[in-house]
């Protein structure tokens, strides 16, 4: 061998000669076939480096379809294989087509547009006041977010603003209806909680309370108004009137105050009957004892039916006084002195002024009804009409009580014939007759015994409307009345109930009725 690194010739051809004539891994190979030219030799050491570099490459040929094989998801989990340092990094542009498609599924959100401007694609994301979804969304995915997307460029500049749907069709919601009257305050005179699950926060309603004698029909009455018709069974009234064998044993079937409220928002109070005997017989014959205030029983229901009285006058829009004959000098005693026991209004400041005790216009006082229950037929002679109107006025001359001017029947056409100034003074009066007497009146008369009846094809005479027609007009001028503010400020259905627990305690606590108290005993 040379100085430059080079065999000698003829150590040259023998080395050829045996690598063609020995097999061996090393020997050189005819890859031309048999009739092919005979490949150059390659030096052992440019073998050994070219076969080096055909090992490394063959190894990265192999990696690359395996990891592109891979669905992302396993890809993530198991660690990647070590790579050769000359292999380029495969995993990076296989992730990031998976991350730009991801916003496409989903939706052309905020995030969306952002990434869809490298997409490679190239397709423009829509502008976001896009009313309309994409037509590539798929279902199942995240069904939320593109209904909030869409209501919200559909809303403009208004979705921060605007209501939650669901939100506001709760509100939209009827409240519950009530199918029964509760205790507003009990027989033992005690307040109850219970009617404020039935009230809302609004100021459109009108609070309609009755007071009367026992047996007058003032459940009954109540009932008509507010819920029920005269078809009904007595026994679904909302106010459970007086039974018969209640009657028989000559009882009060109300007790307290009982409440119910109607889906137009008006509130019906009925109460025990005033200046009741059975309630005066229960308590001296079950030896009930009495409030350390009070000493004879008497005296006891007596200011019960003031107290209740004085309350409804400070509480409610509309009274309605009912009686069966006209008429009782001693309920007309009792309303006056009702009205003078009356709380004050509560003023709307702490500091009273010098003249609120002489302004007669800073006091409440709500509009009196009468109402003629179980009427005849002679009472609704137009003569004896103006008579009882006369009679009411005198007694009621002095009264601050709104007894006159807010309701009338000339007005309702039940007497056609009359002109509107046909009574000189017009109070509060409404006529309702037996509701029983339309059966008894379609019987026509006979001319004597065993004969046929007379006049067979027409109706009998009744001398007034029908019942139904009657409750139905009084219904239409009680709702129609004027509904002044109760307070100094206006009440919503719930303040205005705890305006009335307040008075209720008042009462129970005032010190006018209890000085009345001590001069009856």
């Amino acid at each position: 061998m040379s100085e430059s690194g080079h065999s000698q010739p003829g150590l040259y051809g023998i080395e050829r000669r045996r690598r063609w004539k020995e097999p061996g891994p090393g020997a050189p190979q005819n890859l031309s076939g048999p009739g092919g030219r005979e490949r150059d030799y390659v030096a052992p050491w440019e073998r050994e480096r070219r076969d080096g570099s055909e090992d490394s490459s063959t190894a990265v040929m192999q990696k690359t379809p395996i990891i592109l094989s891979k669905p992302p998801a396993e890809r993530s989990k198991q660690p990647a294989p070590p790579a050769a340092p000359t292999a380029p990094p495969t995993p990076a542009p296989l992730e990031k087509p998976i991350v730009l498609m991801k916003p496409r599924e989903e939706g052309k959100g905020p995030a969306a547009s952002v990434a869809g401007a490298s997409s490679p694609e190239g397709a423009a994301p829509p502008p976001p006041t896009t009313p309309t979804p994409p037509k590539g969304e798929k279902e199942g995915q995240r069904p939320t977010q593109p209904v909030y997307q869409i209501q919200n460029r559909g809303m403009g500049t208004a979705a921060p603003s605007a209501m939650d749907p669901v939100v506001g069709q709760a509100k939209l919601l009827p409240p519950e209806r009530m199918k029964h009257s509760i205790k507003l305050v009990d027989d033992q005179m005690n307040w109850c909680d219970s009617a404020i699950e039935y009230l809302l926060d609004q100021t459109d309603v009108l609070v309609v309370g009755v007071l009367g004698l026992q047996g007058t029909g003032k459940s009954m009455v109540m009932s008509l108004l507010s819920a029920n018709t005269p078809e009904e069974d007595q026994r679904a009234y909302v106010f459970r009137a007086q039974s018969a064998e209640m009657k028989e044993r000559g009882g009060n079937q109300t007790s307290g105050i009982d409440f119910f409220i109607t889906q137009e928002r008006i509130v019906f109070l009925d109460t025990q009957p005033i200046l009741s005997p059975s309630i005066l017989d229960h308590l001296i014959n079950n030896d009930r004892k009495l409030p350390p205030e009070y000493n004879l029983p008497h005296t006891y229901v007596e200011m019960q039916s003031l107290q209740i009285a004085a309350f409804l006058f400070t509480v409610c829009h509309v009274v309605i006084v009912v009686q069966d004959w006209f008429t009782d000098l001693s309920l007309y005693r009792f309303l006056q002195t009702a009205e003078m026991v009356k709380p004050s209004t509560p003023s709307p400041s702490h500091e009273s002024s010098s003249s609120s005790g002489s302004d007669e216009g800073t006091e409440y006082y709500p509009h009196l009804v009468f109402l003629q229950n179980k009427a005849r037929r002679e009472d609704f002679c137009p003569r004896k009409l103006r008579q009882m109107h006369l009679m009411i006025d005198q007694l009621m001359a002095h009264s601050h009580l709104r007894y006159k001017g807010t309701l009338s029947m000339l007005q309702c056409n039940i007497f056609p014939g009359l002109p509107p100034d046909f009574l000189d003074s017009e109070v509060n009066l409404f006529l309702v007759p037996f509701m029983d007497s339309e059966a008894e009146s379609d019987t026509p008369p006979r001319a004597g015994p065993g004969s046929s009846p007379l006049f067979s094809l027409l109706p009998g005479y009744r001398g007034h409307p029908s019942f139904q027609s009657l409750v139905s007009k009084l219904r239409s001028q009680v709702m129609s009345m004027a509904r002044p503010q109760l307070s100094h400020t206006i009440l919503t259905e719930k303040n205005w109930f705890h305006y009335a627990a307040r008075i209720w305690d008042g009462v129970k606590k005032s010190s006018a009725l209890a000085e009345y108290s001590r001069l009856l005993a």
